[in-house]
């Protein structure tokens, strides 16, 4: 996205009217099951289809006049997944950047927090009973982190979906942070 620039969280906060602050978050955790009995899943990295089509993480806009970032981001995330979002809390620690849109006067700030296997399955059982689904959200989905032996079927195919302002390259950084991607490769084998 063209003119984004990171910020020192101090700097993102101290930009008032008219910027805005919205908050996002990946949410992913351990996932030991294979694909056909045999392609290792390894993780469960969640992403959300939204109303308009794209693909992009659960969260939104944050009133900072009367919430925290972090508070802000949790009541997204009870709008968006429901009650599963109640078996967790994102913290300042799990923030990983605060970016700049300057031609949108908007300030993103992006978040990852790692789940256990059973808050996931609380948020996956819980979103379709949200109070957005069907309207802002349409359906939760996993990230396939794999590369099918056509080189295509899996994470590739995923990459070639449409994703809200940077959420493919914020996808693609958090994966290598995990370890799951290699510099310059699709898929770490």
């Amino acid at each position: 996205m063209a003119g984004l620039r990171e910020l020192p969280l101090d700097e993102a906060l101290a930009l008032g009217p008219p910027w805005r602050h919205a908050c996002h978050v990946l949410l992913h955790a351990p996932d030991p099951g294979q694909l056909f009995g045999r392609v290792p899943l390894r993780r469960a990295v969640l992403m959300q289809m939204r109303f308009d089509g794209r693909l992009g993480f659960p969260g939104g806009f944050v009133r900072l006049q009367t919430e925290s970032l972090e508070e802000g981001l949790h009541r997204e995330l009870l709008e968006e997944l429901g009650e599963g979002a109640a078996t967790f809390r994102v913290q300042r620690a799990d923030l990983r950047h605060s970016r700049a849109v300057p031609g949108q006067h908007i300030v993103t700030h992006f978040y990852v927090k790692c789940l256990s296997q059973e808050q996931m399955t609380a948020v996956e059982r819980g979103a379709p009973r949200a109070k957005d689904h069907g309207r802002e959200v349409l359906g939760l989905v996993r990230v396939p982190l794999y590369t099918l032996h056509d080189g295509v079927g899996g994470l590739p195919a995923f990459l070639e979906n449409t994703f809200i302002g940077t959420a493919r390259e914020q996808l693609l950084e958090t994966l290598q942070d995990l370890g799951l991607l290699e510099s310059g490769s699709v898929f770490k084998h």
